[in-house]
């Protein structure tokens, strides 16, 4: 696939605990990026912007089965015929609450969802939420990509899984704060690069309790070269991509026909 594809990543404050407020801002920022100059094909939001990291009442607080939610972004989708990455919201399903990503069609119709597996014990979220048990694989515009979210991307073997299926574009929502900038970067990157594929990581900015979150939302390509990156304030970061590059890189170095898995096992 030659074609091109415009991104819009929106790098939101999240105000924690405050559904209400967040969902407003979202969707400002929503219609901001479709009615910019250069309308984008797919729109991308952050880790948990619902609610932000309120884990104390996160069952309150939840989306119950993301319903809010789902109406929300698949409106929006059908009303302005783009592809929405919702990032992730908590979402209260009857055995808890989990830490769940959706994606919208052109028509509205929900493309895939995923329920982050890697639960980050630094924040605590294992004692909050419930870990998804399947990978986010889905297909945008007739290609196969992935979605995971924030501290999956620790854990190459899923990204590689991913690939392996066929991915070309991996979509990262996330809630990554200081000081780990550099772990962002080079964890992004080095995907990439080892899986020949886009990287689109959405972060959050601003502050929340004694958290800061840099932003620094980036779109990496197969080479691990920088397409696009935000700074640390709040704002709508573009990108224009084409997923044909996937095919020539992995053409001209094969890492994946040079794979030995049977020797990847320990006696």
């Amino acid at each position: 696939m030659s074609k091109e594809l415009k991104l819009a990543l929106l790098q939101m404050d999240i105000k924690a605990g405050d559904p209400e407020s967040n969902y407003k801002k979202a969707d400002t920022m929503l219609r901001e990026a479709v009615s910019s100059e250069i309308k984008p094909d797919i729109l991308v939001l952050p880790e948990m912007w619902n609610t932000g990291y309120a884990l104390n009442e996160i069952e309150r607080l939840a989306d119950k089965d993301g319903m809010v939610t789902k109406t929300f972004l698949s409106s929006f989708s059908k009303e302005h015929g783009v592809i929405v990455v919702g990032g992730s919201i908590a979402e209260l399903r009857e055995d808890g609450v989990y830490n769940t990503s959706y994606v919208f069609g052109r028509n509205g119709e929900l493309l895939g969802q995923y329920a982050k597996m890697h639960l980050f014990r630094l924040m605590e979220e294992e004692k909050y939420l419930q870990a998804g048990q399947s990978m986010g694989r889905l297909e945008v515009e007739g290609e196969e990509a992935g979605v995971m979210i924030c501290y999956d991307i620790r854990f190459p073997e899923l990204f590689r899984s991913l690939a392996l299926g066929g991915a070309k574009l991996a979509f990262v929502p996330a809630e990554w704060p200081n000081p780990r900038l550099h772990h962002w970067r080079t964890l992004l990157t080095a995907r990439a690069i080892e899986n020949q594929m886009f990287v689109v990581a959405c972060n959050r900015c601003g502050t929340s309790g004694d958290t800061s979150f840099f932003g620094h939302s980036v779109i990496i390509d197969p080479w691990g070269e920088t397409v696009a990156e935000a700074g640390e304030e709040e704002g709508i970061l573009t990108g224009v991509i084409s997923l044909g590059l996937v095919d020539e890189v992995r053409s001209r170095i094969p890492v994946f026909e040079d794979r030995r898995p049977s020797l990847y096992t320990l006696d």
